[in-house]
């Protein structure tokens, strides 16, 4: 038996219908360069051969009575690949817009709890425009929050592609057993067991999380901390969200960013951020919706290397950056975004890896979940300071191609969750000399992406030119 962590649980407790809690990736393939002739049925049976035995997706959830605990994870015994790949064709004439019309509405359903908690579909008849005119296959891998981060949930995804198209997995998962179906009367007494237990468990983080305030005051007081909570501006994606998404893609060069990098004595991440606030700021300007106050956005920190945890799949912190919309000049804007992330990643360390895994385990299934909706239905995002803008995630990839079953990965765009009071979220991933940015929200905060993303390379110029001059 394999019980989720309190993390992991969290992100079951926090979805709603509206805020919908599992992770995407659009990845767009080039099905020529497979060993055979493309077909749905031969990659259908390729992935079944490399996902059966393996429990991150074999898995689905079983609650605890009374719901006294965590869920546990247990095998599906009727795990069927047909109920998690799926094949669908795109309308005429099978191009971007069409291919971003379906995956929003893809990324507006929710997944089956009585199943393991993935579901991929393969979408054919697309027609790039900037390709030689062959049609591509995409597949749109949807997997929940549960079940992955930013760093565990590209490890699956690598296990099902090789570097050549008929090699192995990049990512061989290490051999795992499958979890045992505990009884109800197992489930109960552990959980029993488990509140009995809090209080001591509730002592033990109580004097570091004491001490990290102390710290964090300190901090403050000499300009050191990382940018707080609560202090981020209005603008209209910040509010109560819907069920409805919009998406959009966009490629930049990792090249130029290594370059702006290099010769600004910065990070790629830094880079990252502040092209995102510059697209930002052009974007909110041209609606004359642009605040005077900085936008303030949460950027998850993988823990994986230094947690001391060994259970669950969330191994993450996360720290509060912000981008530097203010600021009109790129170069400045980058400048300021350098010497904040350093404070800010000092502040980070000096946190316990496991903070945020520690508390979490607190999250009481019935009344977090409770809150969540009780907070959705008061429209109390709207209500009370902004805590952050948006969050961006920044997730490193392989420097070369990869194959999945084959075929080459032309893109590799993620895409996360968006919450109430935050209806944007921004996710990079580098593959290949390309950092494929996707980014998601709600349709009601924001209906066409792509009027922020066509501003990403254009501010990647402006400051490519700004650091070279």
């Amino acid at each position: 038996m394999e019980r989720l962590s309190g993390l992991d649980a969290s992100f079951l407790y926090l979805e709603t219908p509206a805020q919908l809690m599992h992770v995407c990736a659009v990845m767009v393939l080039d099905p020529r360069t497979m060993p055979e002739e493309y077909s749905f049925a031969g990659v259908q049976r390729g992935v079944e051969e490399r996902v059966r035995d393996v429990p991150a997706f074999t898995r689905k959830i079983r609650g605890v009575p009374l719901g006294l605990d965590h869920p546990v994870w247990v095998r599906d015994q009727d795990f069927d690949i047909e109920r998690h790949l799926h094949r669908l064709a795109l309308p005429r004439p099978g191009g971007y817009r069409e291919l971003m019309d379906l995956a929003a509405h893809l990324a507006s359903l929710p997944l089956d709890r009585s199943r393991p908690l993935w579901e991929m579909w393969l979408i054919e008849g697309y027609r790039p425009e900037d390709a030689d005119g062959a049609e591509r296959v995409v597949a749109f891998v949807k997997m929940h929050h549960a079940t992955v981060d930013g760093v565990s949930g590209f490890n699956l995804i690598s296990h099902l592609c090789g570097l050549e198209p008929d090699a192995a997995p990049l990512e061989s998962l290490a051999q795992q057993a499958h979890p045992r179906d505990p009884g109800r009367g197992e489930l109960f007494g552990r959980a029993v067991i488990g509140t009995a237990s809090r209080p001591l468990t509730l002592a033990k983080v109580l004097k570091p999380s004491a001490d990290l305030i102390a710290k964090t005051i300190g901090r403050a007081r000499q300009g050191t901390a990382m940018a707080a909570p609560f202090s981020a501006p209005r603008t209209p994606f910040n509010g109560t969200i819907t069920g409805h998404r919009a998406l959009g893609l966009v490629d930049l060069d990792l090249e130029e960013i290594r370059e702006v990098k290099r010769s600004s004595g910065t990070t790629v991440n830094d880079v990252v951020l502040a092209v995102a606030g510059g697209a930002l700021r052009s974007y909110l300007a041209e609606r004359d919706e642009l605040p005077a106050a900085s936008l303030l956005a949460t950027v998850p920190v993988s823990v994986r290397d230094t947690s001391r945890r060994s259970d669950g799949a969330n191994k993450v912190s996360a720290l509060f950056c912000k981008l530097g919309t203010d600021l009109a000049d790129p170069l400045e804007r980058l400048t300021m975004m350098a010497e904040r992330n350093r404070h800010a990643k000092e502040h980070h360390h000096a946190i316990p890896a496991d903070a945020l895994q520690d508390w979490a385990e607190f999250a009481a299934p019935r009344t977090f979940g409770l809150a969540v909706r009780t907070y959705a239905n008061l429209r109390l995002a709207e209500k009370h300071p902004v805590v952050h803008n948006l969050v961006i995630s920044n997730v490193p990839g392989p420097p070369m191609p990869l194959y999945f079953m084959g075929a080459r990965i032309e893109a590799l765009h993620p895409l996360g969750p968006v919450f109430h009071g935050a209806g944007l979220n921004i996710t990079v991933l580098s593959n290949a000399g390309r950092v494929h940015v996707g980014a998601i929200s709600c349709r009601e905060s924001m209906a066409d992406v792509d009027a922020l993303l066509r501003h990403f390379p254009a501010e990647l110029e402006r400051l490519r030119k700004a650091v070279v001059a």
